[in-house]
């Protein structure tokens, strides 16, 4: 088994201090790309919103959860040694492998319903390694971190450049 990445928060607040940190990143990510781009100030500015450094930032977190990566067999094991984990599972159960990333903290999901409302969001794979992982990132993301890191959102906030923090600088 191998294990990959390096985000694993174990509470709430420490999930949504993690995503506010990225910030930063996903700025100077959506300048450079812009900069390869060729974009000049104004379209920078007309393109350039809140929503776009939110969608590098959602994605720069997912892509740095930490993961396992592992055979059928270490899946179950690892679920047999954590009962208090209910299984999260996408893709065929008929497959060799699974990557599997556990959220530390319980979930506030109906749908989970293991002893202490913790969940081990998982996908199968045989052959495409890569594409595995970032179905998985994608999965815990949205199932789980989206709701946490938007907990204290106000849903009045003005979907601009400065929802993602500070202004985002042109460049």
């Amino acid at each position: 088994m191998d294990t990959e990445g390096t985000l694993a928060p174990a509470t709430p607040a420490e999930a949504r201090a993690e995503y506010d940190e990225l910030v930063p990143a996903a700025k100077v990510a959506v300048r450079e790309a812009t900069k390869a781009m060729a974009f000049d100030r104004a379209e920078y500015a007309d393109r350039v919103t809140g929503e776009v450094v939110e969608t590098v930032r959602d994605s720069l977190f997912a892509s740095l959860l930490r993961v396992h990566v592992g055979t059928r067999e270490e899946y179950d094991e690892w679920l047999a040694d954590h009962p208090a984990y209910e299984a999260d599972l996408a893709g065929s159960e008929n497959v060799d492998n699974v990557v599997w990333h556990p959220v530390a903290f319980p979930v506030d999901d109906p749908a989970v319903d293991g002893d202490d409302g913790k969940v081990v969001v998982a996908a199968t794979w045989q052959a495409e390694r890569e594409a595995a992982l970032g179905t998985l990132r994608r999965r815990a993301f949205g199932r789980v971190y989206r709701g946490v890191v938007d907990a204290d959102a106000d849903p009045n906030e003005a979907d601009d450049a400065e929802s993602a923090g500070d202004t985002v600088d042109e460049p």
